[in-house]
């Protein structure tokens, strides 16, 4: 392990904050979200709210960071380094979710679903109050990447192995967005409508992300912008298609066997401390 992980000294600080803080924040953009009758200026306090949410956990882990000199060394080493980027790692990192909800789209026509999946709708299928969609399928990957990939991550990485950091912190962001499914229109809250197994379903999901992510994430020397960018392909690649929400349980599974390989091929990448 780098030994600068171990000056990541402050886990229960860290996710505390960035759990109370956001929940607070969303708790109240949501109940402002279902005001009848419904207004503009509801409409903007809400979206307010959420940003304030979301951007939290990014100025918790900045204020952890502004602390500590070698820590504010260390985030400025690991956002403009290039030099421990690999091509496979760059490949993956910009194509793995593209390859892996095209593959789940090929599977589902096997079980009746419609090749008009394949097709580049133009249109997105939630909403996100006063931004633009595209806005907060870019910005909000920056954000909280901005925050797990600069303190979030390597202050668990400091007390366990690759393995079990990830799994803490996939369950933690799965109960992160659940206040989420209470905003209005937004994409949690669209989950639910759908259904119980679209909910599981993304709960599920963030497991096999996280692994993957966080992989790559300590194969390229602890490089946020892999992070970042692996983030946003996640969410823009699930959203430019006509894609049916059962076909994201497919890519799911897809996801959940390839973490399970690399897991397997890289036992002691994973398992040492």
């Amino acid at each position: 392990m780098n030994t600068t992980i171990k000056n990541y000294r402050h886990p229960v600080l860290f996710y505390v904050l960035a759990t109370i803080i956001p929940w607070t924040f969303w708790m109240v953009a949501g109940r402002i979200s279902h005001l009848i009758p419904a207004s503009n200026r509801n409409t903007q306090l809400a979206s307010a709210m959420g940003l304030m949410g979301l951007v939290s956990p990014m100025i918790v882990a900045f204020w952890l960071i502004s602390r500590d000199s070698n820590l504010r060394k260390d985030l400025l080493g690991r956002v403009i380094n290039f030099k421990s980027i690999s091509p496979v790692y760059l490949f993956l990192t910009l194509f793995l979710m593209l390859g892996s909800i095209l593959f789940a789209q090929a599977i589902s026509l096997l079980f009746g679903y419609s090749a008009s999946q394949f097709e580049i709708t133009g249109h997105y299928t939630f909403s996100s109050g006063v931004f633009p969609v595209w806005f907060l399928l870019i910005m909000a990957p920056v954000i909280e990447e901005l925050a797990w990939h600069t303190y979030g991550t390597d202050c668990l990485r400091s007390k366990f192995n690759l393995l079990t950091t990830s799994l803490i912190f996939a369950l933690f962001w799965g109960i992160w967005h659940v206040p989420l499914s209470f905003i209005k229109d937004y994409y949690q809250s669209n989950l639910v409508a759908l259904g119980w197994i679209h909910s599981v379903n993304f709960l599920v999901s963030i497991f096999p992300f996280v692994l993957i992510m966080n992989w790559l994430y300590y194969k390229t020397g602890r490089n946020i912008l892999i992070a970042i960018v692996f983030h946003i392909t996640a969410g823009y690649f699930n959203e430019i298609f006509a894609t049916h929400p059962d076909t994201k349980i497919i890519q799911t599974i897809i996801l959940l066997f390839f973490a399970a390989w690399i897991v397997l091929r890289e036992k002691q990448f994973f398992l040492q401390t």
